[in-house]
């Protein structure tokens, strides 16, 4: 829940400051100046840019707690038996031995969604992100059945 609260504070404040920005790029359209109307429409790219972003990082994580919602119904999400060090941060060989145990599920599944989702589990727990995200996209596109890339 906590991660949803955060998640909206970022996008309500990002959504305030590109309407910031946004009235700017308006306002220097409006002057009517060759230089402002070229300044202006170059300030509204950015906001429509970064509007485009937050949206589909907005679908990808509500079609991950999908995929989530719809493997915990199954009882398939992964369990955390993760050691931790004293802080709490995971144990990096603990993590290892997690991830190659879900590499090996998907290599024997590699049409299965749900190997990919938990593969994408392992790869966060490692910290690392860029191959968390693109197994996730696999078991997203996998899951509503359209074609994937490579990993």
């Amino acid at each position: 829940m906590r991660a949803k609260l955060s998640y909206l504070l970022t996008a309500a404040v990002l959504v305030f400051y590109f309407v910031l920005v946004g009235s700017r790029g308006v306002m220097l359209i409006q002057s009517g100046t060759l230089v402002t109307v070229t300044f202006g429409v170059a300030v509204l790219v950015l906001p429509v840019i970064g509007l485009w972003f937050l949206w589909k990082n907005t679908q990808f994580v509500r079609r991950a707690n999908a995929l989530a919602a719809e493997l915990d119904a199954e009882g398939g999400l992964p369990v955390d038996e993760l050691k931790r060090t004293p802080s709490g941060r995971i144990d990096r060989d603990s993590a290892d031995e997690v991830f190659a145990r879900r590499r090996a599920e998907t290599e024997a599944a590699p049409d299965d969604w749900r190997s990919w989702f938990r593969l994408a589990v392992a790869y966060h727990d490692a910290r690392d992100t860029p191959r968390a995200r693109k197994a996730m996209q696999r078991a997203i596109a996998l899951h509503d059945g359209r074609p994937v890339q490579q990993l």
